[in-house]
């Protein structure tokens, strides 16, 4: 067990213990500065200060109480919008009068937000939504008007609509109100402010999962609080918040991970600026905000990689792009992050200028992200790079890379807000002698359990409090994490071994052509197989250094590049010590990524095993047909 139980934070500042007092804390010391920002394309960002912003909420909140609704923690208010100013505002007036925040999420899909909007029932009904445009309000009046979800009244629209959504919503019996309405009421029936306190519940955050309907994950402001005062804490000494901070918001605030950064931003005073709601022009809005703190995700920055790698468009190029962040990589191991060197100028200052020219942190965290591909950037981009890991159940982090150590291929150490210990997994061969075993979690930004759900919450959270994440780790040597393998989707072959096919996948996953790929096995079969989808920008330069041309469609379909990646694949395989019976056998090609859109991936980007053998049910039948010939 790792961290210090006698000691465990619990806050970092005695002026904000709750989410509310965290941000009266950022009001007072900006001066009441700028805090939310918002731009039109082509025009400069926007500013609401800190004030304008409290007394949106306050009005916003007493507008919600005139309605009816209760200042107490059984009151559940539904956002369902973007990232933009009022989601924040929406999420501030809930925590000024002691409300509760569900955050509803398009790509939770129709059946999971039916779901959520009902699961209030005999507790506190889903009554009132909050939402950015009137195609959303459509969706929720349909689910209404098939009497699915009865217990919705109230839709509030942050955008303009037209007379024909009001008829709509009334013939359902639902009221639809414009938010500046709501605010309008609120200030003429005002409210004081009816904070909660640190034990009371601040947000039911939905988790989809890779199966079944989704769990809601209640959170206090204690557990928040705590969370993001570890990473204060551990970065308190190289890296301090200020009013001087910007940050761009385009991860989903419906996710934690983005919640708590912004958390950490306006308690210090900081300003916060949106994206327009396009990431294709997220590059603009970088250039336009210039921001200083940027959280991402391990996909954004493949993606970057691969775009500087892809403009180096000769050997030479590569040669000398490969040179300067090898040296520029050995000043980093000895700690020193700068972006004035010989190299930020021939090289990396353009990259840098791409995303502003000011950042001075980058946070990655949600999944895994590639040593090549963070070494890389922490030397090209000139700024402290953190990666961290955790899940919703522990508020979004419990380890987080330790200022100084910019080694990868590891999550970090404990978070001074938890305790971690690894358990024994003995039908995976994982013991916790041997520093293996299953990532556990106890402190103050530990969950309270799932929303109605005993069940699953007993099969989560034990009885001395201790969170069970799923996830394998290996403790190394200097105290940091390591994941290395998931203790769910297990299953055994035909003779009997165990396999893990994320443990696999995410060796497969380096082989450079391969851009995302599914490993599939049963009881029923003695070897596995995998599903495949090239990387569009890497694929066609690769398999014409193998003598293989033509357009990516073209190369999908090619046998003789399928087996050149194949071959990749098992050589990767052999040099992380796979089995044989843990090496693929065969693999099919599929061209098209797969999306949340087409249903493959969960919101969170993670595969959805049982979808992806339904997808490609007869492929996989063809190729262990093919095999067995």
């Amino acid at each position: 067990m790792l961290g210090d139980s006698a000691k465990l934070l619990t806050h970092y500042h005695e002026d904000a213990k709750t989410l509310y007092e965290a941000f009266q804390r950022g009001l007072h010391v900006s001066g009441n500065g700028p805090c939310l920002g918002s731009r039109l394309p082509n025009q400069p960002y926007k500013w609401l200060s800190y004030k304008e912003v409290t007394t949106r909420a306050e009005h916003l909140g007493s507008g919600l109480l005139s309605q009816g609704c209760l200042p107490n923690q059984d009151q559940f208010i539904g956002v369902f919008a973007q990232n933009r100013p009022e989601w924040i505002i929406s999420e501030l007036a809930c925590y000024t009068y002691s409300m509760v925040v569900v955050p509803l999420y398009d790509t939770l899909g129709p059946n999971a937000i039916r779901y959520i909007i009902n699961i209030g029932k005999n507790i506190s009904d889903i009554s009132t939504v909050i939402c950015d445009k009137p195609e959303k309000a459509e969706v929720l009046l349909g689910n209404v008007e098939r009497q699915e979800t009865p217990g919705l009244k109230t839709i509030i629209l942050m955008d303009p609509f037209g007379p024909e959504l009001m008829e709509h919503g009334e013939n359902c019996g639902v009221h639809i109100q414009a938010m500046k309405d709501v605010e309008a009421l609120g200030r003429e029936h005002y409210r004081k402010p009816m904070p909660p306190r640190p034990e009371d519940l601040s947000i039911v955050c939905f988790t989809s999962g890779t199966t079944g309907n989704p769990k809601g994950v209640m959170l206090t402001h204690g557990n928040v609080v705590a969370d993001f005062s570890g990473f204060i804490k551990v970065t308190d000494k190289v890296i301090f918040p200020n009013q001087d901070d910007v940050l761009i918001s385009f991860l989903p605030l419906a996710h934690m991970f983005e919640r708590l950064i912004e958390s950490v931003v306006y308690c210090h005073g900081g300003r916060i600026g949106f994206f327009q709601g396009d990431i294709r022009l997220l590059s603009e809005d970088m250039k336009a905000l210039r921001p200083t703190i940027f959280p991402v995700v391990p996909r954004l920055l493949n993606r970057m990689y691969d775009k500087i790698f892809s403009q180096a468009n000769n050997p030479m190029k590569r040669w000398l792009l490969n040179f300067a962040a090898k040296r520029k990589g050995g000043e980093v191991s000895s700690g020193i992050i700068r972006s004035d060197s010989i190299w930020d100028k021939i090289f990396f200052s353009k990259i840098q200028a791409s995303l502003g020219g000011r950042l001075r942190m980058i946070i990655t965290g949600a999944a895994p992200t590639s040593p090549t591909v963070l070494s890389f950037l922490r030397a090209a981009l000139g700024c402290q790079v953190y990666e961290a890991y955790g899940q919703t159940e522990c508020t979004a982090g419990c380890t987080f890379t330790t200022p100084g150590d910019w080694t990868s291929g590891h999550v970090g150490a404990p978070l001074p807000c938890n305790l971690i210990k690894l358990a024994d997994v003995p039908e995976k061969n994982y013991f916790a002698s041997k520093g293996e075993g299953e990532v556990c979690v106890k402190g103050a930004n530990v969950f309270k359990g799932y929303l109605k759900d005993p069940v699953k919450t007993a099969e989560t959270l034990d009885s001395d409090g201790w969170l069970h994440t799923g996830d394998i780790g290996k403790w190394l040597p200097n105290g940091t994490l390591k994941i290395i393998d998931r203790k769910k989707h297990i299953f055994k072959l035909a003779q009997g071994e165990y396999i893990s096919p994320e443990k696999i996948e995410n060796i497969y996953i380096r082989s450079e052509p391969v851009a995302q790929l599914y490993v599939h096995g049963d009881s029923l079969q003695s070897c596995l197989i995998g599903i495949v989808v090239p990387d569009p920008e890497v694929m066609p330069s690769w398999a014409q250094k193998k003598g293989i041309g033509g357009c990516y469609d073209d190369l999908c379909k090619n046998v003789e590049l399928k087996k050149a990646i194949l071959d990749d694949m098992v050589r990767l395989g052999k040099a992380s010590g796979l089995h044989s019976f843990e090496q693929v056998k065969d693999i099919y090609i599929h061209s098209e990524m797969f999306s949340i859109e087409n249903g493959l991936l969960t919101p969170t980007l993670k595969a959805k095993r049982s979808e992806l053998k339904e997808y490609f049910k007869l492929e996989i039948e063809q190729l262990y047909n093919n095999i067995s010939m």
